[in-house]
């Protein structure tokens, strides 16, 4: 078991969600957010499904209940997150979008995993903090606000005093987002493509840029650019994640433009190169190989050039296989006390 010294610096930080469980608005957010899994417009989907009586015609194919595949403590993920002690996962399974290429595709496609109860995401929650893990990163969870705010309410109860990352593919709605408002730290979004067309092609969804813009702005809003503390861990801030395709498919200057102009040049951006073919990825040609190193260093010339300073700073990415780890049984979520095991690969991995 870690030393829980490193995390002595907590001790001058306050989650968001903290204040919000003293005043008892995090409790009204929990009934509201039930409210809205009626009809639901959690994700930008807006599919409109009572999903706590069915899961047909919802896209998430998620109920009442998450479905976790793994969790624990991460250290494949950024520097700011991972630290010395890892940043504490919760991948949940199912996924609001359809990337062909998806490198997690058998959790997010497939759905491994088992349900659990908002009070059995609390008891991970809390046994991720006493592991010494820096934060709470929540994986893919977008088409479980509900769930998750239901169980930060439970876990807040029981002590939970880590900072929230919210680890998403960056297709929320900003119904999900007024709720979540006050109660996550890090807000980690995808920025996945720069035109909402090849996005319909490649990820299946409608007015992915529109969607994700927006989502963006009101990140930023409430959050403001990342805040580290004296050790390089992430307290509060956005931090944006985006993919390099092949063929400048997914529209690199686009988005680094938006990002300049629209939030703040201070952004906290991690320009990755880890692309390869995966899932479906050999039916469209153009994405069938893997991404060329002079198509990366373009990138990072292009963030150079706008004027975007805290690019992440990590070596650039090993070759996939290499060290990747995969879930606990593949789609086993063990309880907690039970022996950590693998991860799935790691959520920056895209898709």
């Amino acid at each position: 078991m870690p030393s829980h010294a490193h995390l002595a610096y907590l001790a001058d930080f306050e989650p968001a969600y903290v204040s919000l469980l003293a005043s008892g608005e995090l409790a009204q957010r929990v009934e509201q957010a039930w409210r809205h899994l009626e009809d639901c417009d959690l994700c930008a989907r807006y599919c409109h499904v009572n999903r706590r009586a069915t899961i047909e015609g919802a896209v998430c194919r998620t109920g009442e209940r998450a479905v976790v595949a793994s969790y624990g403590a991460h250290h494949g993920e950024e520097d700011c997150l991972r630290g010395r002690h890892g940043s504490g996962t919760i991948f949940f399974s199912w996924c609001n979008l359809r990337c062909v290429f998806c490198q997690n595709w058998d959790i997010s496609q497939k759905g491994g995993g088992r349900q659990v109860e908002p009070a059995e995401i609390a008891d991970m929650m809390l046994e991720l903090q006493h592991q010494g893990c820096h934060n709470i990163n929540l994986v893919t969870p977008s088409h479980v606000v509900a769930q998750i705010i239901a169980a930060v309410h439970d876990a807040a109860r029981r002590g939970l005093r880590l900072p929230l990352v919210y680890n998403t593919g960056g297709y929320d709605s900003l119904e999900a987002l007024a709720l979540l408002d006050g109660i996550v730290d890090v807000y980690m979004p995808d920025m996945k493509y720069g035109d909402s067309e090849l996005a319909r092609k490649y990820s299946k969804v409608r007015d992915y840029v529109g969607a994700n813009q927006a989502a963006i702005r009101e990140m930023h809003r409430q959050v403001g650019d990342l805040v580290l503390e004296d050790d390089g861990i992430a307290l509060r801030g956005l931090l944006v994640r985006h993919l390099v395709l092949p063929g400048g498919i997914a529209g690199t200057q686009d988005v680094l433009a938006f990002l300049a102009s629209e939030t703040s040049r201070k952004t906290y951006v991690n320009l990755m190169d880890q692309y390869r073919p995966c899932d479906r990825a050999d039916e469209y040609p153009e994405i069938d190989r893997p991404l060329a190193s002079e198509e990366y260093r373009h990138a990072l010339e292009t963030a150079e050039r706008l004027g975007l300073t805290q690019l992440d700073e990590r070596a650039p990415h090993r070759p996939r296989g290499v060290g990747a780890r995969r879930p606990d049984g593949y789609g086993h979520v063990r309880s907690p006390g039970d022996d950590p095991g693998g991860r799935p690969r790691g959520s920056e991995d895209g898709g």
